[in-house]
């Protein structure tokens, strides 16, 4: 594993407020596998510059980008991907933490 914390950046736009209710219920047991933590969850206020499309954003911080990847294609992460597509259009970003 390296040395810097990384972080899966979500950017979300919710279709099926139902169906997303049901998955981010069920991410938090994907994480801990990989000593991952949800930082922050929050709905945009407001977009100060530029244009975001996204209506909510998550903030995951992991150990190592080597943590972030193997949650992202591990089986438990995988398994809910229909559900999040059914509830959601979502972008996940990796960022190195450094």
């Amino acid at each position: 594993m390296g040395e810097n914390a990384a972080y899966a950046i979500g950017h979300i736009r919710v279709k099926d407020e139902e169906k997303w209710a049901e998955y981010r219920g069920k991410v938090p047991a994907t994480l801990s596998e990989w000593g991952a933590e949800i930082v922050f969850r929050g709905k945009r206020i407001e977009v100060l510059s530029g244009e975001h499309g996204y209506d909510d954003t998550v903030v995951i911080r992991f150990p190592d980008a080597d943590a972030m990847r193997g949650w992202y294609r591990s089986p438990a992460y995988q398994a809910l991907i229909p559900l999040r597509e059914q509830a959601a259009d979502l972008v996940i970003i990796g960022y190195d933490g450094s």
